[in-house]
């Protein structure tokens, strides 16, 4: 049977623009004196109307990137989000978000460092090249998301903070200003919000410090302009709009975990085969998809085992949840 136009589901039309001009970004590329790199991505967004555009990022193709999967559009990632200081409900961060202000913005290092220091973001931005992952996000309530995220390997901005031999894990702060995150008191959580890894975790390959999303710099409502992502974890793990990274030598406290630490562990390892207290881990919604695709098995450390499955070896997972 042949479907017609309007039988077809919005979600399975590739859009007309789903993808930039390459030929026009390499001639911009090019008068800007950034030369053309086998591999260069050209982002894949496709934005909605009225919706202006962002700084572009200058990203490689990433052998990390996880390959055979739908991407989620770019609307749905954009305007379906956790981000507390901005409002509870997953919208609200998209209407909120507009007051944050990412320019200046600097992160600074503390704790067991050769010395303190401060990188401004712009410094971040010019640390290391860009490359896009293509990344599973997998939220602790049973949603999901395929996200291109653009930046590069945590590790190489701890190795330019010089950590001490002592520092045996690293903790996240994210921003907390009022004034700029109107909802922030609205969200019973103890601030700044706190995330943290075990130093093995965050020197992973796979743990990346990210900038941006489908080729542009992040929205302010997917944590700019700085963040963590960890693909194998919960996204709350993933901290967002980061203003100090410490280095410390206990396990540090991080919000969820201290508000709820029977729904909430300090690793959250994605498990299929450990239940949130109030849901099944088992399966997941992934947004973006028709409906009758939406619901999917989920994958033991989102399906990122054979990468990282090593760092916990001889752990009980169900107890180190």
């Amino acid at each position: 049977m042949i479907l017609k136009k309007s039988e077809i589901p919005t979600s399975e039309i590739t859009p007309k623009q789903a993808y930039m001009n390459r030929r026009a970004f390499m001639a911009a590329a090019a008068a800007t004196g950034v030369a053309a790199i086998a591999g260069e991505r050209v982002s894949r967004m496709v934005r909605p109307a009225g919706v202006e555009a962002a700084e572009k990022l200058t990203v490689v193709n990433s052998p990390l990137s996880t390959t055979g999967v739908e991407v989620t559009p770019y609307e749905d990632i954009t305007h379906y989000n956790n981000f507390y200081e901005f409002g509870v409900d997953k919208g609200d961060p998209a209407k909120n978000a507009g007051t944050l202000r990412t320019r200046p913005w600097s992160v600074k290092v503390e704790g067991l460092v050769k010395e303190p220091k401060t990188f401004d973001i712009d410094t971040l931005l010019k640390l290391k090249p860009m490359e896009e992952r293509v990344y599973r996000f997998r939220c602790v309530e049973a949603w999901s998301m395929v996200i291109p995220w653009a930046g590069y390997s945590l590790s190489e901005f701890i190795n330019a903070c010089e950590p001490l031999p002592s520092a045996k894990y690293v903790q996240f702060l994210s921003l907390a200003d009022s004034k700029q995150e109107p909802e922030i008191y609205n969200a019973h959580l103890n601030w700044p919000y706190s995330e943290g890894l075990r130093m093995d975790e965050a020197m992973h390959p796979l743990t990346l410090l990210t900038f941006g999303l489908y080729g542009e710099v992040l929205p302010n409502q997917d944590g700019a302009p700085v963040r963590v992502i960890v693909p194998w974890k919960y996204g709350f793990k993933s901290a967002k709009s980061i203003v100090k990274v410490k280095f410390v030598k206990s396990q540090p406290s991080t919000t969820w975990n201290d508000m709820a630490p029977q729904e909430y562990g300090f690793y959250s390892n994605v498990n299929p085969n450990v239940d949130h207290p109030r849901w099944s881990q088992k399966t997941e919604r992934r947004i973006g998809f028709p409906i009758w695709k939406q619901r999917q098995p989920t994958l033991m450390f989102n399906g990122y085992g054979d990468q990282v499955a090593q760092l916990y070896a001889g752990m009980d997972l169900k107890k180190n949840y």
